[in-house]
């Protein structure tokens, strides 16, 4: 699908544009709640990398599912998942989305079909084809919606994912969000093929590559690509390339690259690009912009308030589902 034939209506458009702003103020609180201590453990933002998340969930129905890596509040937020819930489950409060148990990187949501937030690299791929095996099995048209990072793709788990995948012609949607760095190696001293794709066109997988900095970029590929999964039932690699603004995680001095790099790749910002094209296109006023940033800031401290008057587990309750058990 070419980008000339988005139908971008103004309601669509503010939309996406809520969705990128939204993750973007949420990761700045974020990181704020962080260095007061009020979130504790590991924190890797999404900052910069807004039009992947946005672009790719919004070719997906209610039905399908999503499974990610630690780096998910974006996905996580696109999705619809409360800032509440995933702001409480950061502070570790029972009224989080995973009851506080999983922090930053393992957000979940079964009403939403968001499956994680998955610490271990690589790890959820498996279980995507899994479950894109059991729609095919079962008759049902959904797909499987998998985001990786470039260093997932040097692991032996998506290299066998993808083939399973091709054998098995699965409903699977793989979408790599490149960002260049990983945990902080550059992929030119990771990847032999620093083009991606076509490690997807190597298992016989319908692969393209899209520039992940252009919200258009990403709606037109990921429509396409869900379109064709829906029409054919075979998997499909979208290799989105991207850049955080922001170092891996909270923890990282970020000594593996240079400052001037970020800063060139800050000049490609999705988020003021695409705002600026509606206002070009005449889809929305600077009122509308100026309305929506109140709204999302008042989204974003209510959610700091709801965290902030969530409760601590008991600590008679800390063995809880240690083993399975029913939720009560």
């Amino acid at each position: 699908m070419e980008q000339s034939e988005l139908n971008i209506t103004a309601e669509k458009g503010l939309h996406f544009l809520y969705q990128m702003k939204l993750i973007r103020r949420f990761e700045e609180k974020a990181a704020e709640q962080y260095t007061k201590a009020k979130i504790r453990g590991f924190l890797h933002l999404y900052i910069g990398e807004e039009a992947v998340a946005v672009g790719v969930i919004q070719a997906l129905t209610a039905d399908d599912v999503i499974l990610s890596t630690y780096r998910e509040h974006g996905h996580a937020l696109a999705r619809g998942m409360s800032p509440k819930a995933i702001m409480a489950e950061m502070y570790g409060k029972q009224e989080g989305c995973s009851m506080g148990r999983g922090g930053s990187m393992h957000l979940f949501d079964k009403s939403k079909n968001f499956y994680g937030g998955n610490a271990i690299v690589a790890g959820h791929l498996p279980m995507s084809v899994g479950m894109a095996l059991a729609f095919k099995k079962q008759g049902k048209a959904q797909i499987s919606c998998c985001f990786f990072g470039e260093g997932a793709a040097a692991e032996g788990e998506f290299h066998e994912s993808m083939n399973l995948a091709a054998l098995w012609s699965v409903p699977v949607l793989f979408v790599c969000e490149n960002n260049l760095y990983a945990m902080g190696t550059a992929i030119r001293f990771t990847h032999s093929m620093q083009q991606l794709e076509k490690k997807g066109i190597a298992y016989g997988i319908e692969s393209k590559a899209v520039d992940g900095m252009d919200l258009m970029a990403v709606l037109a590929a990921t429509n396409e690509a869900a379109e064709l999964i829906r029409k054919t039932g075979k998997p499909y690699l979208l290799v989105c390339n991207t850049f955080r603004f922001r170092a891996h995680s909270m923890f990282d001095a970020e000594l593996y690259r240079d400052k001037s790099e970020v800063e060139e790749w800050k000049k490609r910002d999705p988020i003021p690009a695409f705002e600026k094209y509606i206002l070009d296109q005449q889809l929305i006023i600077e009122s509308d912009i100026k309305a929506l940033n109140a709204r999302i800031e008042l989204e974003i401290q209510q959610s700091v308030d709801f965290a902030e008057a969530g409760t601590l587990e008991p600590i008679d309750k800390l063995t809880h589902f240690v083993y399975s058990e029913s939720i009560k």
